[in-house]
């Protein structure tokens, strides 16, 4: 099975989008080819959970960070080729039957099929008489065998007559007819192997180009006995000049514990732990200056958990339900990396407390899974700081006057920062209701809000 990430994780984080600018698969989404896009959306939406493999595909997008490819190929000419070699695949003999009818009718007035086949079959030569250059330019990519695989085809016979046919020279129509069976029919399962392969290289270098681009860098997998994460400078990859973070988890300090005053960065901060968490399951590079990390079977994240009227959930309700869901995967043993953003916001502060209590001091006897956990009520960070493996951080809030000034550096320990009702003031609210046209003062009991 491959790493979990459901698909309230995957909204949380922003992470599927092909329509979606703002998505993080949209920032992967440079490709050439649409063949290169279909294997992105599989690369993209099954992360892996081997060590090796997950190494194996960073070490091919890093090689083409590092020696960037000038994909010698266009999105409509491969689209072309693709349709060409998957339509009217028969046999050697019905296919040539077939060509030589389209051929006669044509001369005949009667048909326009051939000439397109003809056009066709040009465009397909021409794309397989840039993979000889194309394999040297590359040959010391870190592929494990695809190179060799792609060269032995290029060797064969049959194909080597193609591609020594004089570039420019006219096809007979004898040619064509040996030619089209060659690619159609006799070795159309190894031109699915080069379109492949091309769609490969489409990928590979986009991704190395992207990650060039924005700074991103690869991370390191580790075995799942390793039991650690550690992320140095970690940034939102969507969010120019995002201020960036580390952190450092550990089966003995697996629970970091997050307050802070809302705009200060807590949910920016969680939100690119986990985006760094999937992109570096997926082998893909990640937004951060360095990061190594156990591999995990799954990641779990509950930030923006919406009600459900369907199904008559309150809001509490459906954070309840979400909370039950991650419980049990965690309690079956699972190596799992979990993100609540303010726990069961939905109630009343007594039971906001008393439930996030509860459930923190039980996630955290689970020494084989990583939280990230935020709450407004800093008082519960008394009651917990009694169990050994859980580390407090906060961002902290500089009042400058009545202005607030947000640094979003994580630091350690516990904030004290209470600046609601200033920001409340600051925006003139008080005084927007209480200039309206029907108010009452005299109804007006409490002269705090004065």
């Amino acid at each position: 099975m491959n790493f979990k990430a459901d698909r309230q994780t995957q909204e949380d984080l922003n992470l599927p989008g092909k329509f979606k600018n703002n998505s993080i698969y949209s920032l992967f989404n440079k490709v050439n080819s649409t063949g290169g896009e279909r294997l992105l959306e599989q690369l993209f939406v099954q992360p892996l959970k081997d060590a090796a493999a997950i190494n194996q595909r960073s070490n091919v997008f890093r090689y083409f960070h590092h020696h960037p490819l000038d994909f010698p190929f266009d999105s409509d000419t491969l689209r072309q080729m693709e349709d060409y070699l998957r339509s009217n695949a028969a046999g050697k003999w019905q296919e040539s039957v077939v060509l030589i009818r389209k051929k006669w009718m044509q001369q005949l007035g009667m048909g326009k099929d051939f000439q397109p086949i003809l056009e066709n079959l040009r465009l397909s030569i021409a794309v397989l008489n840039k993979l000889p250059d194309l394999l040297l330019s590359i040959s010391h990519a870190p592929l494990f065998g695809r190179l060799q695989e792609v060269r032995n085809i290029l060797q064969l016979p049959g194909i080597q007559e193609l591609l020594q046919y004089p570039a420019g020279k006219e096809l007979s129509f004898s040619k064509a007819i040996l030619f089209n069976n060659l690619l159609r029919v006799r070795f159309r399962d190894h031109m699915d192997v080069l379109l492949r392969f091309i769609y490969e290289l489409d990928l590979y270098s986009t991704v190395g180009r992207v990650a060039a681009a924005e700074n991103l860098n690869y991370a390191e997998a580790l075995p799942a006995e390793a039991g650690m994460i550690s992320i140095e400078e970690c940034r939102h990859p969507l969010l120019k000049g995002a201020v960036a973070n580390s952190l450092h988890l550990t089966g003995s300090n697996n629970v970091l514990f997050l307050t802070g005053a809302n705009m200060a960065g807590k949910s920016t901060f969680m939100k690119s732990f986990g985006i760094a968490v999937y992109l570096a399951h997926a082998g893909f590079p990640v937004a951060a200056k360095q990061m190594r990390f156990s591999v995990m079977e799954g990641l779990y994240s509950s930030i923006n958990v919406p009600d459900n009227l369907q199904s008559g959930y309150s809001h509490f309700y459906a954070e309840v339900r979400r909370v039950k869901d991650i419980a049990t995967d965690v309690s079956e043993g699972k190596n799992m990396v979990v993100i609540f953003d303010e726990l069961f916001k939905g109630t009343n502060v007594k039971d906001a407390y008393d439930a996030t209590l509860s459930v923190t001091r039980a996630f955290a006897g689970y020494p084989n899974c990583f939280y990230i956990i935020s709450t407004h009520i800093i008082e519960v960070t008394e009651a917990l700081a009694s169990v050994p493996n859980i580390s407090f951080h906060y961002f902290p809030t500089i009042m400058e006057g009545t202005v607030p000034r947000y640094t979003y550096r994580l630091q350690k320990g516990v904030t004290t920062d209470r600046h609601g009702m200033r920001i409340i003031h600051n925006e003139g609210i008080i005084g927007i209701i209480r200039n309206g046209k029907h108010f009452e003062e005299g109804l007006l009991q409490d002269n705090r809000l004065t």
